[in-house]
């Protein structure tokens, strides 16, 4: 009796192990790539590339020479004219240019300035909007992928019975080890 109980436990084990990791399979792999490179947010912007191009005006201006014409006629020179949104001096030597996804600075002393252009990161901007849990039904589905998650690791311990590798002999020192370092980690960090 209680090795045919112990059989369909096993059998019914390997099932939710099995198809569960097959359908959160893409999720997981997303779900691990954005983890990656949320990660390194300090390294890099996951989201955005974010270029500057630094450039020099040669004409002489001042303050009270900028108009919306004197900025159309200088983003002519980038190309930047049908991007033009308003302009404003932050300060007495600083003149902003808001432009499409980004903007342009100039310093109106030393009359040099720079172009900055922000672009969304291809794919790590889709993925990682999904591990922000953009919205209520998917807030949902995470909680499911994060339960499916909790079986897939409970259930993986139990998939190999009967050999040296299994939870009872070397698995268990895995786990032990698995579990020590993030509690390290709450310790000294």
């Amino acid at each position: 009796m209680a090795s045919n109980a112990l059989r369909i436990f096993r059998k019914w084990n390997r099932i939710l192990h099995r198809d569960i990791g097959y359908f959160f399979f893409g999720l997981t792999i997303i779900y691990c790539i954005s983890g990656i490179a949320l990660n390194h947010k300090k390294d890099w912007n996951p989201n955005y590339n974010i270029s500057y191009n630094d450039f020099k005006i040669n004409e002489s201006f001042d303050k009270s020479t900028v108009t919306n014409d004197w900025v159309m006629s200088l983003l002519k020179n980038f190309h930047e004219e049908n991007h033009y949104k308003k302009y404003f001096f932050p300060d007495k030597s600083t003149l902003k240019i808001f432009i499409d996804n980004g903007s342009i600075t100039i310093n109106l002393e030393t009359k040099e300035g720079y172009i900055e252009k922000i672009t969304r990161r291809p794919f790590f901007f889709e993925i990682n909007f999904l591990h922000y849990n953009p919205g209520k039904w998917w807030l949902w589905f995470s909680d499911l992928f994060c339960v499916g998650m909790i079986i897939i690791a409970i259930s993986g311990l139990f998939i190999i019975a009967k050999s040296k590798n299994s939870l009872s002999k070397r698995g268990i020192w895995f786990v032990i080890a698995g579990l020590i370092i993030p509690i390290l980690a709450l310790i000294l960090l």
